[in-house]
């Protein structure tokens, strides 16, 4: 028996009796074979953030061998920018681990998720999905650890507004129908997210509620089981991919969008880490966070302004970065704080057996606490480019077991208190401000590149390229702008609204 694998609601694992880890080419082909699949796509993510695809028809067994064994061409310049057209050519491959049969397809259809190669036959250095392996291979080598993560994927969805049962503004955290009113399609989009593989940790309503021209706008979100961080960036792109075309199916809109409008709560893509040895976590020592967990913030302190180059990539990302939002504006960290730009949420690292209080006909003798500790970084949204920002959250890491003041910067950037509160003002101009627009962004990345381009990790023409494309917006002195013209923020809110 395998707890793992038994009751799996994924079709693939249910029938081969494997992990997706341990899916190979002819489990592929068996299960194609024996479901009478006729379509094979192909997807892959590109420098927009969003899934590509690639249909091949399943005519004979020969043609599926070969796609599945060779993969396929296609145009790289027109995927990435800064891929010159002139030796665009590349290379998809399929990874066998990521296959799932397609929840929407009237033919039968399983995909596949892809990488990169170049016309050598070699790993796209720039790739996003390769550039997280690489920063977690050199994570690993490095520090001796593994790096784990998941995210929290916040959205609007958004439809004629009915009337009926309204819940108040902004009061929608953890509502329930009929106040909540999408609650039916977010429940049917996990059981499509885990069919394809999401490891999902729990779906609720979130705070964000509002009416505006006729319209409901209700802001959910589907939170993940911690993962190895290059599964937990696969699960994320399917994700969304999952929302956006269910949404579709159901006459709705949905956005990932970081902000719709002034004083509502924007939607963030949190991400959660914990950084294992072997199978065993050490975020947690004698029930206090461990060195280990803080010399890793403290290297998330130091790349932080860098990070929001791949996390927040458009100029709606800064307007949802503002004081009392539950958004983070400086650099720094804390327990529990939900306006601090690294959070340490509750780890189970208490005494008391709360089960055998609220159930006491339970056995709880053989009662041993969970390890679930994480820590949580708040400021990358839905426009985030998620294997680069999750390749920057590892590399951001490791940088932290270079830093030998690691521990004295953990120590100097830990708050315990509201910093936007006045008395606190002191504290607050002691730390470091996030960019507050993408041209500061591209700033902090060209400031701190090195860190991310050492090991071989981020390729240089990755980040010109980021860089020159947060340049592009010319934001600079947006606030100023908006402030002298409101209309400016709704115009680019409706231009990034599909965004990531």
């Amino acid at each position: 028996m395998n707890a793992n694998i038994d009751y799996s609601i994924n079709p693939i694992v249910a029938q081969t009796g494997k992990m997706p880890s341990e899916f190979t080419k002819a489990d592929i082909i068996d299960f194609i074979l024996r479901n009478e699949i006729r379509i094979v796509n192909f997807r892959y993510a590109a420098a927009d953030g969003r899934l590509k695809t690639l249909n091949f028809p399943v005519t004979n067994l020969a043609y599926l061998d070969s796609i599945l064994s060779y993969g396929e061409r296609v145009d790289g310049s027109s995927l990435f920018p800064y891929i010159n057209a002139q030796s665009s050519d590349l290379y998809v491959i399929p990874r066998f681990s990521t296959a799932y049969l397609d929840p929407f397809a009237s033919i039968p259809t399983l995909g596949l998720i892809c990488s990169y190669f170049t016309k050598d036959g070699l790993p796209l250095e720039s790739a996003p999905e390769y550039t997280l392996r690489k920063a977690h291979k050199a994570f690993q080598d490095k520090t001796g650890f593994r790096f784990e993560a998941m995210g929290e994927l916040e959205y609007y969805v958004i439809d004629q507004d009915d009337k009926a049962f309204p819940t108040p503004d902004q009061h929608g955290y953890h509502e329930s129908s009929p106040y909540t009113k999408f609650e039916a399609f977010r429940t049917q989009a996990m059981k499509y997210i885990a069919q394809c593989g999401g490891n999902i940790k729990y779906g609720h309503s979130e705070v964000g509620n509002f009416t505006q021209d006729g319209r409901i706008y209700e802001q959910n979100e589907i939170e993940f089981l911690v993962n190895p961080v290059e599964s937990a960036a696969d699960q994320l792109l399917m994700a969304k991919w999952i929302l956006r075309t269910l949404a579709y199916e159901y006459g709705l809109d949905l956005t990932f969008s970081p902000k719709i409008t002034e004083g509502k709560a924007g939607s963030g893509l949190h991400f959660h880490t914990r950084i294992m040895k072997g199978d065993k976590s050490v975020m947690i020592e004698n029930g206090r966070l461990s060195d280990v967990a803080r010399t890793a913030i403290a290297g998330y302190m130091k790349c932080a302004s860098a990070l929001t180059a791949f996390g927040n990539t458009n100029p709606t990302s800064y307007f949802r970065l503002v004081p009392h939002q539950e958004a983070p504006t400086s650099v720094c960290w804390g327990d529990r704080n939900r306006s601090v730009l690294v959070r340490v949420p509750l780890g189970w690292t208490g005494s008391s057996n709360m089960v055998g209080l609220a159930n006491p006909l339970e056995d709880t003798s053989n009662y041993v606490a969970p390890d679930k500790q994480t820590v949580e970084m708040r400021s990358p949204d839905g426009s985030a480019d998620i294997y680069n920002m999750m390749a920057g959250l590892v590399t951001a890491a490791r940088t932290g077991f270079e830093m030998p003041d690691a521990l004295q910067v953990a120590e100097k950037t830990y708050v315990d208190v509201n910093i936007h509160d006045k008395q606190n003002e002191a504290k607050l101009n002691s730390l470091e401000q996030l960019p507050t627009s993408c041209w500061e962004s591209a700033a902090a990345l060209e400031k701190s590149r090195a860190l991310f381009e050492a090991e071989g990790v981020f390729d240089p023409k990755m980040i010109d390229g980021t860089i020159a494309s947060l340049r592009a917006y010319g934001d600079a002195d947006i606030r100023d702008r908006i402030k002298a013209d409101p209309s400016l923020m709704t115009g680019l809110v409706e231009k990034y609204f599909h965004c990531g």
